[in-house]
Parts: C-alpha cells; sequence; structure tokens
C-alpha cells in the first residue's frame, strides 16, 4: 500500500507491505520491519527493529494526531485521486476541533487563552506523563474557543483539552 502523507505539514512517500512476520515499513524509501498490534483503541504497541514504542493515536477530522515517547504531531493520509484534480492536496482543516489529551497526566502549562488566535502545530497545553513534559500542538490554523483545563488539573487519555474552532 502507498500512501502520500503529510507529519507536522511536511509532505513524506509511505509504503506500507505486509511481510512474513509483521510490516514493513519503507518511509522515503528508508526500509524498515515494523511488528503492531493494538492493545487497546488507539494504543498501539510498535517493535521497530528491536525497539519498543507505545503509540497513541487519535482521529483528528482528516488527519491523525500521533503520539510516542514525548512526541506530539499531527499526520495526514492524502488521497492521491484528490491531488490529481485540485490545488496540490491542502488539507484545509475547516470547523471546530476539540483536541483532547493523548495520554493521562498532568497539566504543568496552558500555553492559550480564550479568543486567542493559534496556527497548526503551535503548542497549546504541556501535559506531564511519566516525568516527561509533552506539548500538545494544535491540529488546525484559528482562534481558540475554549480552554477546557487548568494548569495543575489531572486530565484522563481522550479528555479535551482546548477547543479550536
Amino acid at each position: 500500500m502507498k500512501l502520500e502523507v503529510k507529519v507536522g505539514g511536511e509532505p513524506r512517500r509511505l509504503e506500507l507491505r505486509q511481510a512474513e512476520n509483521g510490516w514493513e515499513c519503507r518511509l522515503e524509501g528508508d526500509r524498515r520491519k515494523v511488528d503492531a498490534v493494538e492493545v487497546a483503541p488507539g494504543v498501539f504497541s510498535l517493535l521497530l527493529e528491536g525497539e519498543s514504542f507505545t503509540v497513541h493515536v487519535e482521529r483528528v477530522e482528516d488527519a491523525y494526531r500521533v503520539h510516542t515517547r514525548g512526541a506530539d504531531l499531527v499526520a495526514a493520509v492524502e488521497n492521491p485521486r484528490r491531488w490529481a484534480g485540485s490545488s496540490g492536496g491542502a488539507l484545509g482543516r475547516t470547523g471546530r476541533q476539540e483536541v483532547s489529551a493523548p495520554m493521562p497526566g498532568k497539566i504543568v502549562r496552558v500555553l492559550v487563552a480564550a479568543s486567542q488566535a493559534v496556527e497548526v502545530g503551535q503548542g497549546l497545553v504541556v501535559v506531564e506523563a511519566m516525568k516527561m513534559q509533552n506539548e500538545i500542538p494544535s491540529p488546525k490554523a484559528g482562534v481558540v474557543e475554549q480552554v477546557l483545563v487548568r494548569e495543575g488539573d489531572t486530565v484522563e487519555h481522550g479528555q479535551g483539552l482546548v477547543v479550536v474552532a
């Protein structure tokens, strides 16, 4: 399966192929063997060349927010057929989006306020989980409609943090 993906706004070519004992992943021609198991809804255990990762994946309108080891990014799968007849496959995220916690943790910083304009990828809040601080980015450009948490709050996986319109 060949896909065009945008990771952090940058277009990448991804190829996935089911291999004998797992999946083979080729990103921009770099081939890696990946064993992936969904251990809970939206939570995957990956074994990538002998190294273990827990990855949280959350659908955000026409993209996915992916969190692992302190990295939090937005990845969009582009439809190559859509590119053929459009202006380059721009994401054009529209509408109101509630940004939720990719993992349980504690809010250590709120980086935005209601009515503040934000850009794609701009930090909204910082969640501390397992002694690591994770900045949660905005999935779209827009205006912060509502901040649902305060510094010091404890949040669960999937709990709403900020609404961006």
